[in-house]
């Protein structure tokens, strides 16, 4: 028994070290309405232009995508992503790179989420752009600075 309860403590601890009891995103509104839907691309209909630099490039201000159900929550960020074209108009390319960054939430079982990690492509653009997304909450949809709206 006691080789049981030793490793199970030992994660258990991990595991709460690691989500701080504090959610430190900025830009959670549950009051947001879901955008509407463009069946031809699969994406979120996005107008509003971001004013503030950090929207999506940084953890603390994701794109925050939790419109529907958490299974839903990648298909909301591929609707995001697809919504997006670069500053030209040119089309982009998406891959998700990793999960980081655990905050509390209480719209998943185990009262935690990540953050989805994005690398932005397109053609032209030497570096790769890096979003945050988050499919756990919800908050207004904007086009992140150095996007235009895809057409």
């Amino acid at each position: 028994m006691k080789t049981i309860i030793v490793p199970l403590l030992a994660f258990s601890l991990a595991v709460s070290s690691c989500i701080s009891t504090k959610s430190t995103i900025k830009n959670i509104d549950d009051s947001v309405v879901g955008p509407a839907l463009n069946e031809k691309y699969n994406s979120f209909i996005i107008t509003q232009k971001a004013t503030n630099k950090k929207y999506g490039y940084d953890e603390d201000y994701p794109v925050n995508v939790g419109f529907t159900s958490l299974a839903d929550g990648t298909q909301n960020e591929i609707r995001f992503l697809n919504a997006l074209a670069g500053p030209k108009g040119e089309k982009i390319t998406y891959e998700k790179k990793e999960s980081c960054c655990p905050f509390p939430t209480k719209k998943s079982e185990m009262g935690a989420g990540t953050l989805d990690v994005y690398e932005i492509t397109w053609e032209g653009n030497p570096k790769p752009v890096i979003l945050y997304l988050n499919k756990f909450e919800k908050g207004v949809l904007m086009i992140p600075m150095g996007f235009t709206a895809r057409l």
